[in-house]
């Protein structure tokens, strides 16, 4: 039996904005100003039929899947769409569904609304030290990004002025940011400062380490910090901002920082648990 086989071309800088650039498949992506070139050879006409048995053909479409990840595609890479995966193998829209769905519970698959379903890369790693968010990722070898969703002049909550040492009626700035390595959502991190201690930081460069901001034009250094973390379930406003289903596992780290003995900052930063690890080193310090 002769098969055709097409070659697609696609340059890649991210999966956040892709489109068909001709009829020949050439494909551009853009996002963070990173390109990286690859190609894949996928075969697009009609393939086999999944057979029936003992066997699902969700759990058979899975394996040829999980194959296709391990052996053809590139981390963060899309995967075919839905209606050509059920064309090529002749299966239902729910067959599909549930061979994909297992995939992104194992990680091995992610998911970002409205855009597709990609290939998940390895997990960054953190060992629990003090440091911002891009410092630890250029530690890596990742570009580190932020997108500041909100800020804004309030008054400080109760569980803010308890954290920070503030009297009611004291003003924190209150600032919501989306953080990305790699042009890939990593974190989203809502975080309160006394505007006592950092007038005017509503009017600073809010996508640039506010730690190296505290320290330049504050002459604050952030130099101690107590964290607590656990895990939770991503709702749906905080899955919109990561780009995944809702229910996603999170790591969520809270964290009280100071400047001296002064606090300076409480955040709280919600991470997807695909894409993020952490990593402690115990000693025993007694004898059992």
């Amino acid at each position: 039996m002769t098969t055709n086989r097409r070659t697609f071309i696609i340059e890649v800088i991210g999966p956040y904005q892709y489109g068909p650039k001709s009829e020949s498949g050439l494909v551009t992506e853009q996002a963070n100003r990173q390109k990286e070139r690859f190609a894949v050879a996928t075969q697009l006409d009609e393939g086999p039929v999944l057979a029936g048995g003992a066997v699902p053909k969700h759990t058979q479409l899975r394996s040829i899947l999980l194959d296709r990840v391990e052996t053809t595609l590139a981390p963060h890479a899309a995967i075919p769409p839905e209606r050509k995966l059920m064309t090529k193998y002749g299966v239902s829209r729910s067959t599909v569904r549930e061979a994909i769905r297992q995939l992104v519970e194992e990680g091995v698959l992610y998911r970002i609304q409205g855009k597709g379903t990609f290939v998940a890369g390895e997990r960054v790693q953190s060992d629990l030290h003090l440091a911002s968010f891009t410092e630890d990722m250029r530690r890596r070898g990742l570009v580190p990004a932020t997108v500041v969703m909100t800020a804004a002049l309030i008054d400080a909550p109760l569980e803010v002025r308890a954290a920070l040492g503030l009297k009611s009626g004291a003003q924190v700035y209150q600032v919501e940011r989306l953080r990305l390595a790699g042009g890939i959502p990593m974190a989203f991190e809502r975080g309160y400062y006394p505007v006592a201690l950092v007038p005017g930081l509503g009017e600073q460069d809010l996508t640039r380490s506010l730690y190296a901001t505290f320290a330049t034009e504050y002459g604050l250094r952030i130099d101690h910090a107590e964290q607590t973390a656990w895990a939770e379930t991503a709702d749906a406003p905080l899955a919109d901002s990561l780009g995944t289903p809702p229910g996603t596992p999170l790591l969520v780290f809270r964290r009280t920082s100071s400047a001296g003995s002064t606090p300076l900052e409480y955040i709280t930063s919600w991470y997807r648990g695909d894409r993020y690890q952490i990593h402690m080193t115990l000693d025993l310090h007694h004898e059992l």
